[in-house]
This record gives structure tokens, C-alpha cells and sequence, in this order.
């Protein structure tokens, strides 16, 4: 415990270099999201042939990253599902051009952002999510997979990482869509096809301070951190983009292993 708390403290000292600002927005409230949980997800799951395994590893409450594969329309909807918690994703704003659409995405917790603006918007807006306390869905892909032969599992992109290290008090879930392209596939399936199986599949949580400091992960103790915080501001930029990254290879990895195509 006191090495943990050592290594918070000392992770603190570079705060300057890994520190995402809020946006300004507010977390939208959620009436329907709430009614379709409540009674329309009871009705409909007997009929879909979807299993749900390690929904015990997703906290209940608390700054939570669910981060998993995205090869189909269906993902957030099936990460929704699985993690029996309001979760909110980031949408482009085409999804809010008109009122239909603007309502659905509004009322039920996702957050708009505008791509000209750039990748730091959106991850401004997802602080925003786990500043809060609540629950962040996420493609670490940053893309719906393509591909049209396995492996489907594109490299993730590093957002993931940073808004980790940015909320290292914050859980980040691996999850595994096994089964959502034969269900819905890009530019294949029109509308899709609720017979087929689903499995969704979520790993052991983790958080940025316990990888840091474990040995098969960021391998860095407090007085490592300490050592780092003393470089020049490049050296460390460049160090914290080499923790990003590996952050996210493993967490690639964890999901291949969880059983993403």
C-alpha cells in the first residue's frame, strides 16, 4: 500500500505533461436510456441468443473505461448491454444533425464531438465522462474494422492510454465482441441479424498505477518517476508516448486473448 502510494504521488510530479482538461459540457441526463434498460432490455433478451461472461469484473459505480473491438454497428449497443451500467460513448456530429437523431443520441448519454476539432477535443470530452464518475465506452481501434478475413483486430490507438494516465484512479475493462460481424457486418448487412450469436466477454479490471508499477507493464517505480520528472520536457514526452503505447499493445493483446477476431 505505501508503495502505491508512493508511486500516486510521484506520477503527480508530471502531472503538467499527462493532464487532460475537462470540457466544458455537461454529462447529458438519461430518462429513455433509463426506461430501456428497465423494461424493454427484460423483454428482448430471451429472444437474442447473446451470453454476457465476467459482468462481475465492471464496477458498479466509479470512473470506468470499457475499452473493446469494434468490427460492427452493434458494439456500443452490445457494450451497453453487457455492462448493465449507464455508459457513454463519443459520437461524431453527424449523429446530431437532425432533431430524430439529436434527440436519441442526447437522451441516451452520448456526447457529441466535432472531428475538425481534433483528437484533443475528443479526449476532453471523455475526461469529462470519468471526471464525473461515470462510465466510458471505447474503441481503442479508433475504427470499425474493415477487414473482411481474420484477424480483424486493427492496432489501438494510444487515446485509450492517455485517458488512462489521466484518471489513474479510473478501471479500465477489456472487453471481447466475439460474433458481432456475422450479426452486422460493414457494408455487408443492411439490418442485422438478432438470431446469430453474440458473446461479450469482459476481463479483469485494471487500473493505470497498478500497470505502471507492475513489472510486466510500465515496470517504473516511485523513485524511477521521480528520476523522470527531472528530465528534459522532450525526454519526457517521449517516454510517457513509449508508455502509452506499450499500455495499449498489451491492452490489444489482453483482447485478443479475451477472444476478439
Amino acid at each position: 500500500m505505501a508503495n502505491s502510494k508512493g508511486l500516486e504521488e510521484a506520477w503527480i510530479l508530471l502531472k503538467e505533461h499527462w493532464f487532460i482538461a475537462p470540457a466544458s459540457q455537461q454529462i447529458p441526463r438519461t430518462p429513455v436510456y433509463s426506461a430501456l434498460r428497465l423494461f424493454l432490455s427484460p423483454l428482448l433478451r430471451p429472444f437474442l441468443r447473446w451470453s454476457i461472461h465476467g459482468v462481475n469484473n465492471i464496477p458498479r459505480k466509479g470512473p470506468t473505461i470499457l475499452a473493446a473491438n469494434h468490427v460492427s454497428h452493434i458494439d456500443p449497443i452490445a457494450i451497453i448491454a453487457a455492462a448493465r451500467r449507464t455508459t457513454h460513448y463519443l459520437a461524431k456530429d453527424g449523429h446530431f444533425s437532425n432533431p430524430l437523431t439529436r434527440l436519441v443520441m442526447t437522451s441516451t448519454g452520448q456526447i457529441e464531438t466535432i472531428r475538425e476539432q481534433g483528437g484533443n477535443d475528443a479526449l476532453s470530452s471523455a475526461a469529462t465522462v470519468l471526471v464525473n464518475g461515470r462510465a466510458l465506452g471505447i474503441f481503442p481501434e479508433g475504427t470499425r474494422s474493415k477487414r473482411t478475413e481474420a484477424p480483424y483486430l486493427l492496432p489501438g490507438k494510444t487515446g485509450v492510454a492517455r485517458l488512462a494516465a489521466a484518471h489513474p484512479e479510473a478501471s479500465v475493462i477489456p472487453m471481447a465482441l466475439i460474433g458481432a460481424r456475422e450479426i452486422m457486418a460493414p457494408k455487408t448487412h443492411k439490418w442485422p441479424r438478432l438470431w446469430r450469436r453474440l458473446s461479450i466477454v469482459s476481463g479483469k479490471q485494471i487500473n493505470w498505477l497498478e500497470w505502471l508499477g507492475n513489472e510486466g507493464g510500465g515496470d517504473y517505480t516511485a523513485e524511477k518517476l521521480e528520476q523522470l520528472a527531472g528530465q528534459e520536457e522532450h525526454e519526457i514526452r517521449a517516454e510517457l508516448a513509449r508508455l502509452y503505447r506499450r499500455f495499449t499493445d498489451q491492452l490489444m493483446a489482453t483482447l485478443a486473448a479475451l477472444g476478439a477476431p
